[in-house]
């Protein structure tokens, strides 16, 4: 049984206990806040999101592009679901937006409902062609992403070697080809992609 002493000295260690959650609450719920999301992709994809709703991230196509004198090789080979094989050559005449992601990486999923807009305004159109490029070791785990989260792009798989012009392995990648396979944007790291200004760039574009 405890004596007096022993239970007023229980007493001050939880005053104190108190004391310092309440001058530390701010501090411990940054803490608890940044452990989520170092471990949640969720959690690190809806903080990249608010980022992108400031404006800061919005894509944008330079006027110059990129100089068509210096252009690289771009083509490679790319597979749908049904195991049929394209070049990108074949897309000649069309507008190809590229992008590479993975269902596990949050910059991606930060900005893939702006791909998702993007993909609505234009998927009756012929003179464009969306083709993001799945990097997940197993193609069943892009498939539950996208129908867990109600998108309707689709999604492919590249078939051997990747121009480093176009990709070097950094996740998200994105690129925009004009007509003529010459690359006009390029960009790694995450962006916002379904907003009026980059919409219009890509209207522009199926234009000339």
């Amino acid at each position: 049984m405890l004596n007096n002493k022993e239970i007023l000295k229980g007493k001050v260690s939880a005053n104190k206990f108190g004391q310092f959650i309440r001058r530390n609450v701010f501090s411990i719920l940054m803490g608890i806040f940044i452990v989520v999301i170092l471990v949640s992709p969720d959690a690190k994809s809806w903080v990249l999101r608010q980022l992108m709703a400031t404006g800061v991230f919005n894509a944008r196509i330079e006027e110059k592009g990129y100089d068509a004198t210096t252009q690289a090789v771009t083509d490679f080979d790319f597979e749908d679901g049904k195991g049929t094989v394209q070049n990108t050559a074949s897309l000649r005449g069309k507008v190809v937006f590229i992008n590479f992601w993975a269902s596990w990486c949050p910059p991606c999923r930060a900005e893939f409902p702006s791909i998702e807009t993007l993909y609505s305004t234009f998927r009756n159109n012929p003179n464009i062609f969306f083709l993001t490029v799945n990097e997940d070791d197993e193609l069943s785990a892009a498939d539950a992403y996208l129908k867990k989260e109600n998108f309707t792009v689709p999604f492919y798989k590249t078939k051997g070697i990747v121009p480093g012009s176009i990709y070097t392995g950094t996740l998200p990648t994105t690129i925009v080809l004009d007509k003529n396979g010459t690359i006009r944007f390029r960009h790694e790291g995450f962006a916002n992609y379904g907003a009026e200004k980059f919409i219009k760039q890509i209207e522009d574009l199926i234009k000339e």
